[in-house]
C-alpha cells in the first residue's frame, strides 16, 4: 500500500508550521563555480541547517504537527544518520522521547550526532528490511510514533521548504537540482516547484552505485535487487513509493554521477566555497558539472543537502 500523497499546498503549511524553528539558510554564489559551470549558481546552504542537514525541515514538520498524546509517546524512525538527528532535535524541542534504529556501519560523526540530541539508539543490520523490521519493533515496544524518513507526508512537505525558501531568496531559476536517495527531498522539491516554480525542472542528482530512483523512472518500477554501493552514505536507501509517484508526475530528471566525480566535487566546494558539506550534498554540485554543456547560460538551484562529515576519515587523507 503506498503512502498517502502529500498535496503540493501542504509545502506552504510546512514553511508556516516551521517558522521559527528552522533556520532560513543561506544562499552561497561563487563566480569560480559559475565559470567552471557555464551557469549562474545559487547554492542553498542547508548544510548549514540545524542538526547539520536539511533534514531538520521534515522532522520538524512532523513533530510539531503532532497531537499531545501522540506525541507524549514519542517518536521512533530508522536513519543513517542525518534524519535521526533531525528528529532527536525536534523532539528534545518538544519534551518527547525518540528512539532511532541506526544500521551496522553507520558514519560515526553522524551517531555521535544523534547521540548528542539525546535519542535512544537501537542497532540492526545494514539492509531496508532490517531497518524497517526494528522500527516497527521499536514503534510497538514503546507506543512511539514512526516518522519514517522520507515516505511520512508531513516530513516530504517539510523538505520542500527548503526549495520554496530558494526561490523567495534567488527570484526565478531555470534548473532545481538536488540529491536524491529515499526521495523525500526530491519529492519535496517537486511539490514545491508545482505551487511556485514558474516552470523551473527539477534535475535529480544519484550516484552510479545507487541509481535505483533512475532505474525507476526510466523503467517504471525500481530494480528488484537493490545493494547500494556509494560513498554517498545519505543516498543509500530505496526510492520510496510515493516519492517516485509524485517525481514521474513531475517529470523529474535523473543524473546519474559516479563516486569518483563526487569527491572531486566534495574537495572543490572545501576549496573554493570554504564550505564543509559531505559526499551525499556533493554530488548536486558534481551533477551541475556532469551537466555543464545543458545548463549554459541558464540559472540553477543546487541544494547542498548536509555537512555531518566524519573528519577523521576524509576521502582524500592518506
Amino acid at each position: 500500500m503506498i503512502p498517502q500523497l502529500p498535496a503540493a499546498d501542504e509545502v506552504f503549511a510546512a514553511a508556516a508550521r516551521i517558522a521559527g524553528r528552522a533556520a532560513t539558510t543561506p544562499v552561497l554564489r561563487s563566480r569560480t563555480l559559475d565559470a567552471l559551470a557555464g551557469c549562474t549558481l545559487f547554492l542553498k546552504a542547508e548544510h548549514l541547517q540545524r542538526s547539520g542537514a536539511f533534514k531538520f525541515r521534515g522532522a520538524c514538520n512532523a513533530v510539531a504537527a503532532l497531537d499531545a498524546e501522540a506525541a507524549a509517546r514519542g517518536v521512533v524512525t530508522h536513519s543513517s544518520g542525518n534524519h535521526g538527528a533531525a528528529l532527536a532535535l525536534a523532539a528534545r524541542e518538544r519534551g518527547i522521547p525518540c528512539h532511532v534504529v541506526v544500521p551496522e556501519g553507520a558514519v560515526g560523526a553522524k551517531l555521535a550526532n544523534i547521540s548528542r540530541h539525546g535519542a535512544v539508539l537501537w542497532r540492526c543490520a545494514p539492509t531496508q528490511a532490517a531497518r524497517e523490521a526494528t522500527c516497527a519493533d521499536v514503534a510497538a515496544q514503546t507506543g512511539a510514533s514512526i516518522v519514517h524518513p522520507y515516505e511520512n507526508r508531513l516530513v516530504i512537505a517539510g523538505q520542500g521548504t527548503a526549495a520554496l525558501e530558494l526561490l523567495d531568496q534567488a527570484g526565478s531559476l531555470d534548473v532545481l537540482v538536488a540529491p536524491v536517495g529515499g526521495g523525500g527531498l526530491a519529492a519535496g522539491c517537486a511539490l514545491a516547484l508545482e505551487v511556485a516554480g514558474r516552470g523551473c525542472c527539477l534535475l535529480l542528482a544519484e550516484p552510479a552505485g545507487a541509481a535505483d530512483a533512475a532505474h525507476a523512472l526510466a523503467h517504471g518500477a525500481p530494480p528488484q535487487d537493490f545493494v547500494p554501493d556509494t560513498v554517498c552514505d545519505g543516498l543509500r536507501a530505496r526510492i520510496g513509493a510515493p516519492n517516485l509517484a509524485v517525481l514521474r508526475a513531475a517529470g523529474a530528471e535523473v543524473a546519474v554521477v559516479d563516486d569518483a566525480a563526487t569527491l572531486e566535487a566534495m574537495r572543490l566546494a572545501w576549496q573554493v566555497l570554504k564550505q564543509t558539506i559531505e559526499p551525499s550534498s556533493a554530488l548536486a554540485l558534481a551533477a551541475v558539472l556532469a551537466r555543464a554543456p545543458q545548463l549554459a547560460g541558464k540559472r540553477v538551484g543546487v541544494i547542498l543537502t548536509g555537512g555531518n562529515v566524519d573528519l577523521e576519515a576524509l576521502p582524500w587523507r592518506a
